[in-house]
């Protein structure tokens, strides 16, 4: 039995609540983008400040980590709180965790630099908690709200946020670090003013203020009619909520005999679940493992090209401030010319050519670019970061926005059943989370050199070859176990009380492995 309220949310055309949805959650990935893009250039001034002419890169590391287990932690707790009692009552949670701790990133205590980057580290990580519950409850929220024919396009518009989180992070960053720039009187080479310390923290609070504006729009959001009508069973409540915000007549919506209250027949993670469910929560994580591996290895790439077009090498000292604003600048060049073309492309595409083929064809492409770069690395790259490098470095991002890094977070928001849809996004995400530690950290400091503390050139080859060999995996798990969304109605998850239910999972796993071109409306006959 399909609930007329589903069927509408299914059927409905799109309207300007669908637009505003996506601004109201794509502000937690904004956010997300804006505080961990912005570190890299205000560790620079950080490391001025307090570190002198010391190497801050183990500082970096820590911050980073920090961030990244943070939001370990807030996918897998945010993500259950979403299906045990509801996705409205802790998005808004998740939104003042991020303002709050953004604004306690800059007023970390003391000037001392351990206690700052102690303050620092703590509220970083907070602010991960935050960001790590934003990202399953955006696109929960998302997904069952929006209607079959565009809901890919919906979600990914709402990851597309990021870019733009991004841009505005390198903005910001540029004219903050100018304005202190031309006010200072005494920034040169070898010194740095005592204001710079106001200026990192001013950086860090502004990312806030964009979630902020849109807490109070969270707070009025209804209640998704999906976890209404099928996880509290309340159906003539699902259809009231819609009534307010889509163009919906609740003639059209309301049910004759609404459903009783019905008890799950099984729990997560049980036989049962596994059984129905295993393959698809593993292709999930195992890909957005794979790809955050790789995606936050680019660190790797950052410093060859910081040496080579900011610092020249050597031959030419910035002071901190122009050191950050180069920095920022070269993050936007990249953001404007990679990465958000890839999230609106993907956009664009994404209900039109499917999930799984734009996941296949990001891994299989970002696998080119790091053979690319990592076979030659030793005997050229290593020594001629160019253009070339440059371009190539650029393709890693649009391929893995355009790919894997956009699909990862729209798929789990539409395989699962509505009372563990929440949970095992967030579980996936905090998998791939697991991936970009080892992607951003383990690889970065095991092809450094120990004495200079620079990529090591041997080192380098071996990492981008195994990075590349990464997306070779990932494309093969995507072929094998990545079941195509595209057209199928989330309520086709729901199915799955009916006796030949354990037949079915058999047949889709036949299915997709052996044909990946399948039609979602051929899907949906072997569902039927």
């Amino acid at each position: 039995m399909t609930l007329k309220v589903l069927s509408a949310l299914d059927t409905s055309k799109t309207q300007y609540y669908h637009f505003k949805a996506i601004v109201i959650a794509g502000m937690g990935l904004f956010t997300d983008a804006y505080d961990l893009f912005c570190i890299p250039p205000l560790m620079r001034l950080i490391g001025r400040i307090y570190y002198g002419d010391d190497n801050a890169s183990k500082a970096v590391s820590t911050m980073l980590f920090l961030a990244l287990l943070g939001t370990v932690i807030g996918q897998l707790v945010f993500g259950r709180l979403g299906d045990l009692i509801g996705r409205r009552r802790v998005y808004g949670l998740a939104l003042m965790l991020m303002v709050l701790s953004s604004v306690g990133c800059g007023f970390s205590i003391c000037t001392t630099k351990k206690c700052v980057l102690g303050s620092l580290g703590f509220f970083r990580f907070l602010l991960g908690v935050g960001i790590g519950g934003d990202y399953p409850l955006s696109a929960t929220i998302m997904s069952e709200f929006a209607n079959k024919r565009t809901r890919g396009a919906f979600i990914a518009a709402v990851f597309s946020m990021q870019g733009f989180g991004i841009l505005v992070s390198s903005m910001v960053t540029m004219v903050v670090c100018k304005i202190f720039k031309e006010s200072s009187a005494t920034v040169s080479v070898d010194h740095t003013p005592p204001e710079a310390d106001v200026a990192w923290r001013l950086i860090l609070m502004l990312g806030s203020i964009p979630a902020a504006l849109t807490y109070y729009w969270r707070m009025m959001m209804p209640e998704t009619a999906r976890y209404t009508a099928l996880v509290e069973r309340n159906v003539v409540q699902a259809a009231k909520d819609m009534e307010k915000v889509l163009d919906i007549s609740m003639s059209q919506i309301t049910e004759e005999f609404p459903l009783p209250p019905k008890p799950p027949q099984y729990s997560l993670l049980s036989k049962q679940f596994l059984h129905r469910h295993g393959r698809d929560l593993f292709s999930c994580s195992a890909t957005w493992f794979l790809v955050d591996v790789v995606f936050y290895s680019s660190n790797l790439f950052q410093s060859l090209i910081y040496h080579s077009f900011i610092d020249h090498h050597g031959t030419k000292k910035l002071n901190a401030y122009d050191e950050a604003f180069q920095v920022a600048k070269l993050q936007a060049i990249v953001a404007i010319c990679s990465t958000i073309p890839g999230y609106l492309v993907t956009v664009i595409f994404i209900d039109r050519i499917g999930r799984v083929k734009i996941q296949l064809l990001g891994f299989f492409f970002m696998s080119l670019v790091y053979f690319a770069i990592g076979i030659p690395f030793k005997f050229y790259w290593d020594k001629n970061t160019n253009m070339g490098f440059m371009f190539l470095y650029c393709l890693t991002f649009f391929f893995a926005n355009f790919g894997p890094n956009t699909t990862t977070f729209i798929v789990p928001a539409e395989l699962f059943p509505a009372r563990f849809r929440s949970t095992c996004h967030g579980i996936s995400g905090a998998v791939g989370k697991i991936g970009a530690i080892i992607g951003s950290l383990g690889f970065l400091w095991a092809s450094r050199d120990e004495e200079s503390g620079k990529p090591n050139a041997t080192g380098m080859t071996i990492t981008l070859m195994i990075l590349g060999g990464v997306c070779v995996v990932g494309f093969v798990v995507t072929y094998f176990f990545t079941f195509e969304t595209m057209g199928r109605s989330l309520e086709d998850n729901e199915n799955e009380e009916d006796d030949d239910s354990g037949q079915f999972c058999f047949l889709r796993c036949l299915t997709d492995s052996g044909q990946r071109t399948h039609s979602s409306r051929s899907e949906q006959n072997i569902a039927a």
